[in-house]
């Protein structure tokens, strides 16, 4: 379906305003602290290069098709239990819950956190689309994701509960990912705030707010929009920082940085040597960077990214059916280890979230991964 399909109730996406029940509350108090770290931080045996996912995957054919909370909580299972019998350090969930039919181009990476929010009208008839499109912040989107009214509120917004139902069946340290506030404003129709900084920030305001508690070993920022317009770095990272800064202390804080990843297909120009003074302005203890096909010269700049920040480097492409050999990611990791030295690299991972692909070149990648950075190591 396209974005100008109307709402339909076949989404994937799930209400957590519903309060746990007695077992999911028993459950609660045996999931992984917040404070918790990657099983392999702090065991002298662990690999100096950790792997981990960057986001989404693949919604199960049966869980489309039948969609319930009790489906989700079952797939949001299955997708840990394969990341962690492949051998991912740190899993994401999956972000299943987020998926949403009405927009598939973008995973309900948008939607998901913008329609909640309080004063954000759903209601976009021929008049704001057409005022979306002279706006053009995003020439891939032909309308708004929302049209703000007022003073953005959490509204419903319940990212600790959506945390929460994840680490009830991690089975272990895992990933959380949030949606960087610039990438979320430039989806809105602003007839609030008439400033695109201020808007920009009071998103980041209603996400730190969510950020205490999150019973995650790290918490990971996701920017698609930045490569594609550095000279707005100043503003982004201000806004990423108050998110990054509300992040409980002993969780791990990470950025996740790409060209774009619209129903596959980059949309964004650009490279990283553009966004250095950005990246090094982030309060993260690591950068998870697409990187896997793109050129030389992004390579070379990484060199000059603050040491006080390990690096995290895509080694699979998710934009291809190709299913990497465990060669070609050693000698992805290689290349990178070359330029900006050893111990510099702390993380593999595929460029972007695995969505769009189907689970069986999926779960090859990901085994593919773990694969490839054991060659390098060895």
């Amino acid at each position: 379906m396209c974005e100008s399909c109307p709402s339909s109730h076949s989404s994937v996406r799930l209400s957590t305003a519903a309060k746990p029940g007695r077992a999911q509350a028993a459950a609660a108090a045996r999931a992984p602290s917040k404070s918790a770290k990657p099983a392999s931080a702090g065991n002298p045996k662990a690999p100096r290069i950790l792997t981990t996912t960057v986001g989404s995957y693949p919604v199960p054919d049966w869980l489309a098709a039948l969609p319930s909370e009790q489906g989700v909580i079952d797939a949001t299972r299955v997708v840990f239990d394969i990341q962690r019998q492949a051998g991912i350090d740190l899993p994401t969930d999956g972000e299943l819950y987020r998926f949403d039919v009405n927009h598939p181009d973008t995973n309900g990476m948008i939607e998901y956190f913008i329609r909640p929010m309080a004063n954000v009208s759903a209601v976009v008839g021929r008049s704001v689309a057409e005022e979306f499109t002279r706006h053009a912040p995003m020439g891939f989107r032909r309308k708004p994701a929302g049209v703000v009214t007022g003073p953005l509120g959490e509204g419903s917004l319940n990212l600790p509960a959506d945390c929460r139902r994840a680490a009830l069946v991690a089975g272990g340290p895992f990933k959380f990912t949030v949606t960087s506030p610039y990438m979320l404003a430039r989806t809105l129709l602003d007839h609030h705030y008439r400033d695109f900084a201020a808007l920009t920030l009071a998103i980041a305001d209603v996400l730190a707010a969510q950020m205490a508690g999150l019973p995650a070993a790290c918490v990971q920022v996701d920017e698609a929009n930045i490569p594609g317009n550095p000279a707005d770095g100043p503003l982004a990272a201000a806004a990423i920082n108050r998110v990054l800064d509300a992040i409980d202390p002993g969780t791990g804080r990470a950025v996740h940085f790409c060209f774009g990843n619209y129903g596959g297909q980059t949309i964004q120009a650009g490279g990283w040597s553009k966004l250095l003074e950005f990246l090094n302005s982030l309060h993260c203890d690591h950068l998870v960077l697409e990187l896997a096909h793109r050129p030389a010269a992004d390579i070379d700049a990484l060199r000059q990214i603050d040491k006080k920040i390990s690096l995290g480097i895509g080694v699979v492409d998710i934009k291809v059916n190709h299913i990497e050999t465990p060669d070609e990611i050693a000698a992805r990791i290689a290349a990178v280890e070359k330029k900006v030295g050893p111990g510099r690299v702390k993380w593999v991972h595929p460029d972007c979230g695995f969505w769009m692909l189907k689970r069986s070149v999926a779960d090859r990648k990901i085994e593919a991964l773990v694969l490839g950075r054991d060659k390098y190591l060895a």
